[in-house]
């Protein structure tokens, strides 16, 4: 008998189960957020796919893009042999102007930066306008208005030149950036420093610099990305094939390599290379970094 008893428990708790399970409501978003996932597919897809023909393109030795199979059955590296012999001092050159830009660009913006954020002073308002507008000068302006500067102190064609112009463009969204931040750092964390003897520079240093390290990597990214795809200032601060940088060397490299494309797209795959490398590496910083500053 208990065992009976013991079986239409079971299999009445299972009929609640089944019933209570019935009623309950399906999650809201899972039906309805499949056409907007597959249209999300879509959307990539179309945005991948030139850096796909790009990456397929330079592994076929084709006579021109248009020709080129949709899939490199026979994949040849002819094209990055070519590319490195010819373009590898390009290469070179971009490196030293990004790497040169960024730090030029984080000495100036990081303690501009935390001047803005930590002391009030009057002009303030009016100086972070003059940055925002700043950004909304095209570069072409910028290169044509250093062109006679640089002419006149001998800063064409040469690495300084190009750094410091770079530098011009990208030291105020990085002052608008990492301002954002540490403007989220508690004052009495540097109080503190203070009281203990450390001098504003010193708590400068070992306080502020470390806890904004996501903004100061993020500035530094974008920094560099800006000044790695740099091209109207390029072409108009050099005439010589010296300092010149990747973005103008694929730009020349098409006037000459109509009838084969291969070595082109292989320069380009090399030329993105670095960017995709620094993002994938720095993606948990960029995202810190950018949202840092919007809550407080």
């Amino acid at each position: 008998m208990s065992v009976g008893i013991a079986n239409q428990t079971v299999t009445a708790t299972r009929a609640i189960t089944t019933k209570r399970s019935a009623k309950l409501p399906r999650p809201r978003g899972t039906v309805k957020g499949i056409p907007f996932t597959i249209l999300g597919i879509v959307f990539l897809a179309i945005m991948i796919f030139p850096v796909y023909w790009m990456v397929n393109t330079s592994l076929q030795a084709t006579t021109g893009a248009a020709t080129a199979t949709w899939f490199p059955w026979n994949p040849t590296f002819a094209g990055y042999q070519a590319a490195f012999a010819q373009q590898g001092q390009n290469f070179v050159s971009s490196m030293i102007i990004g790497l040169g830009t960024v730090v030029l660009t984080l000495v100036i913006a990081t303690p501009a930066a935390y001047g803005l954020a930590r002391f009030r002073m009057k002009g303030t308002r009016v100086f972070l306008l003059v940055l925002l507008i700043t950004q909304m000068i095209p570069a072409i302006v910028i290169a044509n208005a250093l062109y006679t500067l640089f002419n006149n102190v001998g800063l064409l064609n040469s690495y300084v030149g190009l750094i410091l112009a770079d530098s011009a463009v990208q030291v105020p969204f990085a002052i608008l950036l990492m301002r954002a931040f540490m403007e989220s750092i508690p004052p009495s964390l540097v109080e503190a420093a203070l009281v203990d003897g450390a001098s504003d520079f010193r708590a400068f240093v070992s306080i502020v610099v470390p806890i904004s390290r996501n903004a100061i990597v993020t500035a530094a990214l974008f920094t560099f990305l800006g000044a790695w795809g740099d091209f109207l200032i390029a072409l108009t601060l050099t005439s010589t094939t010296a300092v010149r940088p990747i973005t103008l060397g694929i730009y020349n490299y098409i006037g000459s390599n109509v009838t084969d494309w291969g070595p082109v797209m292989a320069t380009s795959v090399l030329a993105s290379l670095p960017a995709a490398v620094l993002l994938i590496f720095a993606q948990k910083y960029i995202s810190a970094g950018a949202l840092g500053g919007a809550v407080k």
